[in-house]
């Protein structure tokens, strides 16, 4: 990403976190650094959740959005704003301009959740949908930006909003002592920016670890090769950190004071989604998720006390019912088993009577006596039903096969 020379010349200091935290003080939630008994036990190390899940516009970002937007002049006030986000980014700066009375601008990707196209409207933003992705979005917006005179709030990649993003950092040391690390989702950086900058020059002892999901890992290649890296496509469930490009500025604060930046699978970062709805009752997208799935399924060596900044928690409610059905389906709890009766009065209870005896809960049943391959005098049923785990699936299919149930598991 080219810079301008001035931009060139920003550099994000502590002294610029500090201010931030005094702008922000009264506008954002000072969120809650809650200790999990739960995921401590699961994780062997001492987890604190950071809440930004339950952050003013349902994310971190207003605390970088809002702070820019301050350090505005009258004049760049007048021009309006303009951002491109997958969607927590454009929720903080529409929120933000709505407050400072300016108008703004905000490109979103075409599929962007719906839930946060239409929360960012709601702040009194106009949305643009142009692009597949964030990276084709920011062109877009760049070209916006161009032909009205906009102002460009940039999602990460602005000493400004790191500066807000640091302030997270700021209240983690505040709250606990003793700390060990703080762990942190990564799309285009600016986060872990701010977060690393000011705990590293606070607490210098505290390790800062960031996560990104497999399928966008342009940050954690950079880190590896010690050299700016891109990708070629960001795919990923966790759509607010599915960035090709990371920021160049931010690349050079996560060289000096990142220690680390690993990858989480889709997969962990689902199921680390479906665990914290069902064991802490939280709502957390998917960037958010990343850095409790990294503590969850082993990618970081941790024993103390360690932070999990869950960033955000904007996550359409569509989505959730996929997360929810698919974590069940793969944990055993629900199954689908397809088995042949014999085409007389009472199999089909006989059947049904015996799956509840082994206490499996019957969802649907599905039966027929007309399909193409199936012998005279036969029928085909398909089941779905609800069991305990998977020790408690395999003990009722084991059951069905030993009186005699040809029994197979879709």
């Amino acid at each position: 990403m080219s810079r301008s020379l001035e931009e060139r010349k920003a550099v994000l200091t502590l002294p610029e976190v500090y201010t931030a935290a005094r702008r922000l003080k009264g506008v954002i939630h000072r969120t809650l650094l809650d200790h999990s008994h739960t995921f401590s036990s699961i994780t062997g190390c001492e987890t604190y959740l950071k809440l930004e899940n339950l952050q003013k516009t349902g994310s971190f970002k207003i605390r970088g959005a809002y702070n820019k937007i301050q350090t505005l002049t009258p004049e760049e006030r007048a021009c309006g704003v303009i951002a491109a986000s997958a969607g927590n980014h454009a929720q903080g700066v529409a929120y933000a301009a709505a407050q400072a009375g300016i108008p703004s601008v905000i490109v979103m990707p075409e599929h962007a959740p719906l839930a946060k196209v239409v929360a960012t409207k709601g702040y009194g933003a106009e949305v643009v949908l142009a692009g597949a992705t964030y990276d084709e979005s920011y062109e877009h917006a760049c070209r916006l930006q161009r032909e009205r005179g906009l102002v460009f709030v940039h999602a990460f990649n602005d000493p400004c909003v790191m500066a807000g993003q640091g302030t997270i950092g700021l209240e983690i040391l505040e709250d606990l002592q003793d700390l060990e690390a703080i762990v942190v989702p990564v799309g285009g950086g600016g986060l872990i920016s701010g977060i690393a900058l000011a705990v590293k020059q606070v607490a210098p002892h505290v390790k800062v670890y960031g996560v990104q999901a497999a399928g966008a890992p342009a940050m954690h290649l950079s880190k590896r090769a010690g050299c700016y890296q891109t990708t070629d496509c960001a795919v990923t469930i966790a759509d607010g950190i599915a960035v090709k490009q990371p920021g160049d500025l931010t690349y050079d604060i996560v060289q000096k004071y990142v220690d680390d930046v690993v990858i989480v699978e889709d997969e962990e970062i689902a199921e680390t989604i479906l665990l914290l709805l069902e064991r802490s009752k939280l709502m957390v997208e998917g960037a958010g998720a990343t850095s409790l799935a990294a503590l969850l399924f082993q990618k970081l060596s941790c024993k103390g006390k360690v932070a999990a900044v869950l960033s955000g928690g904007n996550i359409d409610v569509n989505f959730i019912s996929q997360i929810i059905e698919h974590g069940l389906v793969k944990s055993g709890r629900r199954v689908k088993i397809l088995t042949r009766i014999a085409d007389r009065p009472g199999e089909l209870s006989r059947l049904l009577d015996r799956i509840a005896q082994l206490h499996g809960n019957v969802m649907q049943v599905f039966h027929d006596r007309a399909e193409r391959c199936l012998p005279l005098g036969q029928a085909v049923v398909e089941i779905s039903l609800e069991t305990r785990d998977e020790a408690h699936c395999q003990s009722i299919l084991e059951d069905l096969t030993a009186r005699g149930y040809e029994v197979e598991r879709d």
